[in-house]
């Protein structure tokens, strides 16, 4: 079966700044007066501001869908080629405003001249995806563990702001005492770690896929705002807290885009920092102003203003116009700068050309501080979708690298040199 679609309306794009924001900003250049430009420089500032640390409950659906075909196992979705869609792996789209979910397999045909993707319908877990007109394209792939063939329990995590909710999944061997404690990005769910969950079975970990605070599964804070990691890590402490009470004797974090950030702080941060034996981190943030700036000039905005930007969520007096509780300290979140500080055991897995978290900071991080930090580059992977693009290897370096820090720790004197250069991906 085959429905054509209409013709595509024009969306924004989910990093943009809307168009009505752009007309206002250029009225107050058009006036041609300085308090004029000053007041939209300083109102696209606080826009830009908010927008960082604002949870979004509405996810902007953009990608166009032009026909659905075909039934069962030979059912296909024809949609509009964009940079997302035409990288090839599998992904999930998302469309009646979230409530459908289907899971996408490798591109079947890809036609420039017509702009055009075809992929085959791999699982459909909620919706119909035949009235679907657009939606939102994801590296997201699962929708629980189920989906992965694998037992799992809901669980609730006990948090200073109440019961966040939790997957519980029991490793198939009872190897290791070490727990995984996945933490997932900003704007994401739980279902974004679901993919670590696998190196994590084949080394007989039991894993935790957490929630945590705005992330709207979680108890949000009064001012109902992301602290870019620097307030999510007490709900991953609680995590850690959870794991050590139920059997686990140390874990292993997981973190994806701000939840490396999250699990950075944790390692700094948390009273029960001794017990985290490794970090794994998917295109984390190691460094916000870099990612601010990297933004801000995304989004066209006038460095200057981005910077503004930053200056107010930083300092106290900007709270009310950011309405955070309580300002970011960056410093405290550069890991560039502060890379000797790092004794936690890193993993990063980047791509080179993601286009949310720039690889930069990442590279200077692993050249700073080598003897903790391994790099594994990939390419073509975009924000967060390394395990898309090629999973075998990601899978592969995970489990590498995890069971070489797992193992049974030397005798006194005897010393193991910590493998730290990365390996570049031939993608």
């Amino acid at each position: 079966m085959s429905r054509a679609r209409s013709a595509p309306q024009q969306h924004e794009s989910d990093g943009a700044l809307p168009r009505s924001f752009w007309a206002l900003l250029g009225a107050g250049v058009g006036l041609g007066t300085a308090s004029a430009v000053a007041a939209s420089s300083s109102a696209l500032a606080a826009y830009f501001a908010r927008r960082i640390v604002t949870p979004e409950r509405v996810r902007v659906e953009d990608q166009e869908v032009f026909a659905v075909q075909g039934t069962g196992a030979g059912r296909r979705i024809i949609l509009k080629a964009t940079p997302e869609t035409v990288v090839d792996g599998e992904y999930s789209f998302f469309f009646d405003a979230g409530a459908g979910h289907a899971r996408l397999g490798p591109i079947e045909d890809y036609v420039p001249g017509e702009g055009t993707v075809t992929r085959p319908v791999v699982a459909e877990y909620s919706g119909d995806l035949e009235r679907a007109v657009r939606g939102r394209w994801s590296g997201v792939v699962y929708s629980s563990p189920q989906d992965l063939g694998y037992d799992f329990e809901d669980v609730l995590v006990e948090t200073e702001l109440g019961p966040a909710p939790a997957w519980l999944v029991p490793a198939s061997h009872d190897t290791s005492k070490t727990w995984a404690v996945m933490v997932h990005g900003r704007g994401a769910t739980r279902q974004e770690s679901l993919r670590g969950l696998i190196p994590a079975r084949q080394l007989g970990l039991t894993s935790l896929v957490v929630s945590y605070r705005n992330d709207g599964d979680a108890p949000a804070t009064a001012d109902r705002r992301y602290g870019l990691g620097m307030t999510e890590w007490r709900d991953v402490e609680s995590a850690i807290g959870y794991a050590l009470e139920n059997g686990a004797t140390d874990v292993v974090l997981f973190g994806w885009s701000m939840g490396g950030a999250i699990s950075l702080a944790a390692a700094d941060l948390s009273s029960l920092r001794q017990y985290i034996r490794a970090l794994v981190l998917d295109a984390p943030v190691v460094d916000w102003v870099d990612v601010l700036a990297h933004q801000a000039q995304k989004n066209r905005i006038p460095r200057g203003v981005g910077r503004l930007g930053q200056l107010l969520l930083a300092h106290p007096w900007g709270r009310r116009i950011t309405g955070l509780a309580a300002p970011v300290d960056f410093r405290a979140m550069d890991w560039v700068a502060r890379a000797v500080e790092l004794r936690t055991p890193t993993l990063i897995l980047h791509s080179v050309d993601d286009e949310f978290v720039p690889f930069g900071p990442s590279a200077l991080l692993a050249g700073r501080n080598p003897e903790m930090v391994t790099l594994e580059t990939f390419r073509k992977a975009r924000h967060t979708k390394e395990w898309n693009v090629d999973p075998e290897r990601w899978e592969r370096a995970v489990v590498s690298w995890l069971a070489e820090i797992l193992a049974p720790r030397p005798s006194p004197g005897s010393g193991t040199p910590r493998r730290s250069a990365g390996s570049e991906s031939r993608n």
